[in-house]
């Protein structure tokens, strides 16, 4: 009975009730970081190399009342959602296409791999260089970079596809787009959801770099000005006024989706 009580210890569910919940675990991590950097900034003891937090308050609301914060943000927001809705669409379609057939993967695997090694700042320059220095090549600079690593996500996801699915809505003669609807795109969803908390990491990453290169608005552009006037707060101001954006996306929006398309294993 002494081994059973304690196997039943071992294996029982953590009490969800107890600790500080999600939230605050959030709210303390994020309280140890900003401690962390209060703690570096005392110890540099110069804010032209890093202000205090409360030193960027100021600069923050004056940039927020001149409407310029909001301008910029709004620019680069506008990319990383075009770069977006480019690259998971064109990245699901062909990791599918490849993961579904056998052929398709061998012949484009080795290009796959090519532009899966080629640094981000080289397709950013030669799609400058090739298209000029335009609204669509930025756009089409992120899309490039990110569209292997989703098609890379997807295509295993394809692979991992249950085949007595497929038979069952080959008997029950399902149309085309009924069986993706139904079928595979469940199937998929925790890849595709992988790939898109990867990509929008990685998207507004680039999207701050194609800026910084070769764009009159954004913030990344704006990163590029204050660090030519040496100016660490400004450049702490937009960095943190975008990440702060992102977060919110990460939290109020892909994070519960993951949760929604995982609600099924719980």
């Amino acid at each position: 009975m002494q081994g059973n009580d304690t196997a039943e210890r071992w294996t029982r569910a953590p009490d969800k009730g107890t600790g500080p919940g999600r939230v605050g675990v959030t709210v303390i991590s994020l309280a140890g970081l900003l401690a962390i950097w209060i703690v570096a900034a005392a110890l540099t003891a110069d804010p032209q190399i890093l202000p205090q937090p409360w030193d960027l308050v100021q600069p923050f609301a004056q940039a927020l009342a001149s409407g310029e914060l909001l301008y910029h943000l709004g620019w680069t927001l506008s990319r990383v959602l075009w770069s977006f809705a480019l690259a998971m669409s064109l990245g699901i379609a062909l990791g599918l296409a490849m993961g579904r057939y056998e052929a398709l993967n061998r012949w484009l695997d080795p290009w796959l791999v090519v532009f899966l090694n080629l640094p981000a700042l080289v397709l950013i320059v030669l799609c400058y260089l090739w298209i000029g220095l335009t609204e669509a090549a930025a756009i089409a600079a992120v899309t490039l970079n990110k569209i292997p690593n989703v098609a890379t996500v997807i295509r295993e996801g394809a692979r991992a596809l249950d085949p007595g699915l497929d038979d069952m809505a080959q008997v029950y003669r399902m149309r085309r787009w009924t069986q993706m609807r139904h079928v595979v795109l469940p199937q998929l969803a925790p890849f595709i959801t992988a790939a898109a908390r990867s990509g929008v990491a990685v998207i507004w990453k680039i999207v701050l770099v194609v800026e910084f290169l070769g764009r009159s608005n954004g913030v990344g552009f704006q990163i590029h000005l204050y660090f030519q006037l040496f100016d660490v707060g400004m450049v702490l101001v937009y960095a943190f006024s975008f990440i702060a954006v992102m977060l919110a996306v990460e939290w109020l929006v892909l994070q519960p989706w993951e949760r929604r398309v995982r609600r099924w294993r719980d």
